[in-house]
């Protein structure tokens, strides 16, 4: 029987790359790197051998959409922000077993998914960037295998994304796999306007969703998670929640929802990045 051994809630913003390069910048998202690296850490340390990213930065318009192949590799550049992400290398393995057993029992719960083992559909960065870190410094037969999700769900109901996320916790305990599950996306999203981007590489754009935010991870750090569900919608609303925070919703669909009441850890605490809000946070399982 396979078991879901850790659940994260992270970041995934470009100027993590950013931070490692030469330059104004560098060093500047050590917190947000390291946050990943510990993930990592605690991963391994309890077996794990594949993640599972609800990435809110694979756009869909219809269904729900799995990408499992065997095998990714590749030079990714950015086409949202190329003076950020340029020419990152990586090439990890798959799971393709996991990703159609997913789309087994999400289907099943009559939530219409397709799991797709195609060479050509390559992976986002709100997956490429976690993976980078949290599989720096070790040897490559040590990766995490990957298996991506949709999480930018442009005409879906957030209920299908809490019905798909426990969907996701029964296909990985039908497996014979340890798995990670991160849903990789922020809290607030209200990009800052292109004049005033540079000046808030490091701040939120807006006063009122910095205090939403963390107005969110209290209610988070204290487990009261029925009034957060309640709230979502109009979170994700009023604040610009990326993706419409599908990635969220399905992660709290993994962990039971509105019954939910685990007290969750912050690794990094939140930030901001060129107006957003952002995040590396623990769920315990």
């Amino acid at each position: 029987m396979g078991e879901l051994a850790l659940a994260a809630k992270i970041c995934h913003v470009p100027s993590m790359y950013l931070s490692e390069l030469p330059g104004p910048h560098q060093g500047c998202r050590k917190a947000a790197i390291e946050g990943h690296k510990e993930i990592a850490r605690r991963a391994r340390a309890l077996g794990v051998d594949t993640a599972v990213v609800f990435d809110v930065h694979w756009l869909v318009n219809s269904g729900y959409h799995l990408n499992c192949r065997n095998h990714f590799s590749g030079v990714y550049t950015s086409n949202e922000l190329p003076h950020f992400i340029k020419d990152m290398a990586y090439e990890y393995s798959g799971n393709t077993e996991l990703g159609h057993l997913i789309a087994e029992e999400a289907n099943a719960a009559d939530v219409r998914t397709l799991a797709h083992d195609i060479p050509s559909l390559d992976l986002e960065y709100g997956t490429l960037v976690p993976m980078r870190y949290m599989n720096m410094d070790v040897p490559r037969e040590a990766h995490f295998r990957v298996v991506s999700v949709a999480a930018w769900c442009a005409w879906h109901r957030l209920e299908d994304s809490f019905t798909f996320g426990a969907a996701v916790r029964k296909a990985i305990e039908r497996s014979d796999q340890k798995v990670m599950v991160l849903a990789s996306g922020s809290l607030s999203h209200r990009f800052s306007d292109d004049r005033e981007a540079q000046a808030n590489m490091h701040k939120w754009t807006r006063e009122f969703d910095r205090q939403v935010d963390l107005r969110v991870v209290e209610l988070w750090k204290q487990g009261r998670f029925a009034e957060f569900c309640d709230m979502l919608p109009h979170y994700a609303e009023h604040c610009f929640g990326e993706g419409h925070m599908h990635d969220t919703a399905m992660l709290l669909g993994l962990l039971g929802g509105q019954e939910y009441t685990g007290k969750v850890e912050v690794l990094t605490e939140p930030f901001g990045s060129s107006g957003t809000g952002q995040i590396n946070a623990i769920f315990p399982i």
